[in-house]
């Protein structure tokens, strides 16, 4: 089963806690703080994989995630790492985060690897928090939370020449004389339901790899038909060979057929037409295709065509150097899609984000959140006096106090952040 886009959740590991811990052997003198820091989270990593070809292994994983790091041991002994998630994915895997539709990963080579989600960062323990002031703080962190999100996961293959036509035009027969691949092949419309791979030996130490796309028909650009499912994996194709049916043996008319799919690839938001193309004209055998030639070419004199006959081969050999010949001259290029041409930039300072924020609940209860202030309440022990005073200290050097003041917060009203309330005191 050909499958090439998946939806699935990623949790990266949790950083390890760290540890509160003093040395109390005998004859030890000061022996002070001695707990060590807990270890960072496990990564999920993706890595590209020549030996896939399919996202069929992800199908039903809806969930992926990654090893906790260990907490912090004893003698400032660091917890051990999480071990990482690594998932192997076909060569030419684009990796989105469906929160902001950002890509996150291209992977277009083979071993390929990147950071999906990131462990959290492990905790440090008390004897990292040892000063002259405070030889022995009964503080420790806690471990930072592993990212968590959404992803869609979607391949868009890799091949250097894409053929594209109607249904039944000889696009698969075509693939399989000129390469190894096996393609079904019928007289019926929409036989290729999957894109097929093939290499293709030129004969002279050259080659390349050539895909068979299903189908394409009149508004498949707007999700008509079955091609519009495949459009996507013409996109990195610097090459693209248009297969027509010259005999109109379909019942259908060569230069209309030509006409529609030069429509659909234009209509696509990749630059598909700005790509080299050369139309193969199939089924030269047969007796129409003479006479549809003739008012192809008058039709379109600067389009350059190739007769031939993919069942005997016959014509094939001069379009695959052609093509070659093509591949050799262009250089590799990934065609991004269409955007607005953005305004000049002018980089200036952008004061940094106060990553929190408060909202009244009623008359004496305000509700604190945020980003960054809950990063810092999730390092708190919450049943160590020195480590919720050490908060206390961060939320006025992070301008909490003063925020609150400005919202309209009065001396005695309570606050609620995360699991905890507290009175606010001036």
């Amino acid at each position: 089963m050909f499958v090439d886009k998946v939806k699935l959740h990623v949790k990266a590991g949790n950083g390890g806690d760290g540890l509160i811990s003093f040395r109390r052997e005998k004859y030890v003198e000061f022996g002070g703080p001695f707990g060590g820091d807990g270890g960072d989270g496990g990564n999920i990593v993706f890595e590209a994989n020549s030996h896939k070809s399919t996202l069929l292994d992800l199908r039903f994983q809806h969930h992926l995630k990654s090893k906790a790091g260990e907490n912090g041991k004893n003698k400032r002994m660091h917890g051990a790492k999480g071990e990482d998630l690594v998932i192997k994915v076909p060569i030419g895997t684009v990796v989105k985060s469906l929160d902001n539709n950002r890509v996150i990963a291209d992977l277009v080579e083979d071993g390929q690897q990147a950071i999906i989600a990131k462990g959290g960062q492990g905790g440090r323990g008390n004897a990292r928090f040892a000063t002259a002031k405070n030889p022995a703080p009964e503080y420790r962190e806690v471990g930072s939370l592993g990212e968590e999100f959404d992803i869609e996961v979607e391949l868009k293959l890799l091949a250097d020449v894409g053929l594209t036509g109607f249904p039944s035009v000889g696009k698969s027969t075509l693939l399989s004389v000129v390469s190894a691949a096996k393609p079904e092949i019928a007289d019926y419309p929409f036989t290729t339901l999957v894109p097929n791979l093939g290499v293709v030996n030129v004969g002279d130490e050259r080659s390349f790899v050539m895909a068979d796309l299903p189908g394409l028909i009149e508004n498949a650009s707007l999700g008509k038909g079955l091609g519009h499912q495949f459009l996507k994996h013409i996109e990195r194709c610097r090459v693209i060979i248009h297969v027509i049916d010259m005999s109109g043996s379909e019942g259908r008319d060569p230069l209309l057929d030509y006409e529609i799919i030069k429509n659909e690839l234009e209509q696509y938001e990749y630059r598909l037409l700005e790509r080299p193309m050369v139309v193969a004209a199939n089924k030269m055998d047969l007796e129409s295709s003479k006479e549809n030639l003739e008012r192809f070419k008058k039709a379109y004199p600067d389009v350059e065509v190739f007769e031939i006959v993919a069942l005997t081969k016959q014509g094939v050999q001069a379009l695959i150097y052609k093509v070659a010949y093509l591949l050799d001259t262009i250089l590799p290029t990934t065609f991004e899609s269409r955007i607005d041409q953005a305004e000049e930039v002018v980089f200036k300072f952008v004061p940094e984000a106060r990553g929190y924020d408060v909202e009244q609940v009623d008359e004496n209860t305000w509700h604190l959140f945020g980003e960054k202030i809950t990063l810092a309440f999730r390092q708190v022990n919450e049943n160590s006096e020195d480590s919720i005073q050490r908060f206390a200290h961060l939320l006025r050097k992070m301008g909490v106090d003063d925020y609150l003041r400005q919202q309209g917060v009065k001396h005695g009203d309570t606050i609620l952040l995360e699991s905890i309330q507290f009175e606010f005191v001036e």
